[in-house]
């Protein structure tokens, strides 16, 4: 609070109770996002996807968090941040329930979408919400559930797949179906907390309920001085920004960080590693259920360095741990693909064996005793020899049979790489863009850097897939270094450091004059 003279007895147990309950929808954010990697293998075998299909099942969910992202601001300010968010629980709860019990392609793609709604929702009013409701002592660490809940989710998730991956012929659907336990209990529990009291006024000018809110939090006191606050705030109110004034050359440079920050974070392929990191591990020749322990490891990877970052964003600085973190990133990304690089593809009678179906194994003993150095060079002699089908099954299913490679090497790539985004471009882009924009603009510039950041990373998932078939992983991987490379550069050139910096000093350094 600004106000020294004003003496808060802050009721932190009931503020903290109420931030966790909204956190959950960050929770479920998370688990969205993660649960999909252990049914990949699954819905493709039973939706007989192709790898367009593939990628699109994955990649609609943020699909639908576009449009949540669209749809979720304008809500909240019309029915209350309360409102929207019982119905992103009601959301995910429907998306889960609906996706577990699917027969057909199109029924679980948009079952997928209203998901994607939820999570474009969840992550634009959850922190607003909370951002309302807390005295300004606590709302740093109180925004913070939300993200925090969100790697919580993704851990929790891989758990989940890993229990559940031998659970029957069609264990995807269990996967996939018991995010609706979380789900209904966040739509119950949303039911307890009160209305945001910034809303109430600005938007009915309920004085009388908002007073009786802040009360609850703070004191009389504090409710007083907060509802003079924000009534004086709403008095000086400027004009509303435009989507036309973020193309004002003043704001050239803010966009420049704002939309590059958010391109690098989801074009160097964290997406891909989350929503496939067992397809990865088994392309790396693990079995599945090694592979999902594996994917267990970088959930709890994840959370650790998003802690890690917690505690050092505002004592290391928003750029030097960009700068640490591509970088690492980078290394990260080489290790991998040097790892696929040396791998060898040999055919003995052993790997011949692991080959699932009989008729593909029976035609590939003609491969007996050879030895390939790269995929490219395996996939060139195997196509010939099988049907359509029977190739695209060995791409994806029956390599891992064959491979010669340092698994250890690639779970270090991955994990480094896990680490690296988690203490960087994962908490630091939004923490930055929360901090470059002016007032005046900053609702609709957050919403369009949001949108812009979903969008690439929907194009990331759509056309991952793809590319570890028809590319390999090795050049997959060498991509991906490459653009973590890029994004060395970018933060090197654009990046301003704003830690122990006013907002008005940020403003004033970024907007031309």
């Amino acid at each position: 609070m600004d106000n020294p003279s004003v003496v808060v007895k802050m009721n932190k147990s009931y503020t903290i109770l109420i931030s966790l309950i909204v956190a959950l929808g960050g929770f479920l954010l998370g688990f969205d996002s993660a649960v999909i990697s252990g049914a990949v293998k699954g819905i493709t075998v039973y939706f007989a996807m192709t790898d367009a299909m593939l990628g699109f099942a994955v990649g609609c969910v943020i699909f639908g968090a576009m449009a949540g992202n669209l749809l979720a601001g304008p809500m909240a300010d019309r029915f209350g941040r309360k409102k929207v968010l019982i119905a992103v629980a009601a959301l995910f709860a429907i998306s889960a329930t609906w996706s577990a019990l699917a027969t057909g392609y199109t029924e679980f793609i948009v079952a997928r979408i209203i998901g994607g709604i939820g999570i474009g929702g969840a992550i634009l009013i959850a922190p607003i919400y909370i951002a309302e409701i807390a005295p300004p002592k606590l709302r740093g660490s109180l925004v913070s559930f939300n993200q925090l809940n969100i790697v919580i989710g993704i851990s929790v998730a891989y758990f989940s797949n890993y229990f559940l991956v031998n659970h029957g012929s069609e264990s995807w659907r269990w996967m996939l179906g018991v995010e609706a336990i979380p789900a209904v209990i966040y739509f119950l529990a949303l039911f307890t907390v009160p209305r945001s009291p910034r809303w109430l006024i600005l938007r009915l000018n309920q004085v009388k309920l908002a007073r009786k809110i802040l009360m609850r939090i703070g004191g009389e006191e504090y409710a007083e001085f907060t509802i003079a606050e924000i009534q004086r705030g709403q008095a000086r109110k400027e004009t509303k920004g435009k989507l036309s004034d973020l193309f004002d050359r003043k704001y050239a440079t803010i966009m420049t960080i704002a939309l590059g920050i958010a391109f690098f974070q989801q074009i160097t392929g964290i997406n891909a590693i989350f929503y496939y990191a067992p397809t990865i591990f088994e392309q790396a020749g693990g079995s599945t259920d090694a592979s999902f322990l594996q994917a267990i490891v970088v959930g709890l990877t994840n959370l650790a360095f998003t802690l890690l970052a917690i505690r050092l964003i505002d004592s290391l600085g928003r750029k030097p741990l960009l700068l640490i973190g591509t970088g690492a990133m980078t290394v990260a990304l080489l290790l991998a693909t040097l790892a696929f690089g040396r791998a060898t593809y040999d055919f003995d009678r052993e790997s011949l064996d692991k080959i699932a179906p009989v008729e593909t194994r029976e035609t590939l003993r003609a491969l007996e005793g050879r030895s390939f150095d790269s995929q490219s060079a395996l996939f060139a002699e195997v196509k010939p020899m099988l049907s359509e089908a029977e190739f695209l099954d060995f791409q994806r299913n029956q390599i891992s049979g064959v491979i010669r490679i340092n698994a250890v090497l690639v779970l270090v790539a991955i994990l480094l790489y896990v680490a690296a985004f988690a203490i960087s471009l994962g908490p630091v882009m939004w923490t930055l863009i929360s901090e470059i924009f002016p007032g005046k603009i900053k609702g609709i510039a957050i919403s369009v850097v949001g949108f812009f950041n979903s969008l690439v990373s929907f194009t990331v998932t759509q056309v991952f897939p793809w590319e570890l078939t028809q590319l390999g992983p090795t050049a997959t991987f060498a991509i991906y270094a490459l653009l973590s490379f890029l994004a060395i550069l970018f933060v090197y050139r654009y990046v301003i450091e704003t830690k122990g910096k006013t907002l008005e000093e940020v403003e004033q350094a970024l907007i031309r004059s």
